[in-house]
């Protein structure tokens, strides 16, 4: 009897949201030192190395690859990232999507601007 209203309880506050939700992490997790690192003229060989493996490639199109991310944190809110790469003759000719080259100098850039300020 006591197991049947634990368990009741339990299913009951589960749906209020009173239950920890676990952030979820799902795709390319990419940081900004590995878009920085990626150059028109690379091959695709360098580009997966620096990279890793995309999420998205196509059967019929192999000169452009995606990877895609998503994280959905405690209160279901969800952001998704896109970084798509495109070659041509198997050389990498430019990148599109969420992440911006540069990101990972400005961030020390910022970092030991403060560090001088303190």
């Amino acid at each position: 009897m006591r197991i049947t209203i634990l368990a009741l309880a339990v299913v009951s506050f589960a749906g209020c949201g009173w239950l920890y939700k676990q952030p979820v992490q799902q795709g390319n997790v990419l940081e900004a030192e590995q878009i920085d690192a990626i150059k028109p003229g690379m091959t695709k060989r360098q580009v997966t190395l620096v990279l890793g493996s995309p999420a998205l490639q196509g059967a019929f199109r192999d000169d452009r690859w995606d990877y895609v991310s998503s994280y959905k944190d405690q209160d279901g809110t969800v952001e998704l990232k896109r970084l798509t790469v495109v070659f041509e003759d198997g050389v990498l000719v430019r990148t599109e999507g969420d992440y911006e080259p540069g990101s990972a100098a400005e961030t020390v850039e910022r970092e030991n601007a403060e560090a001088d300020d303190s």
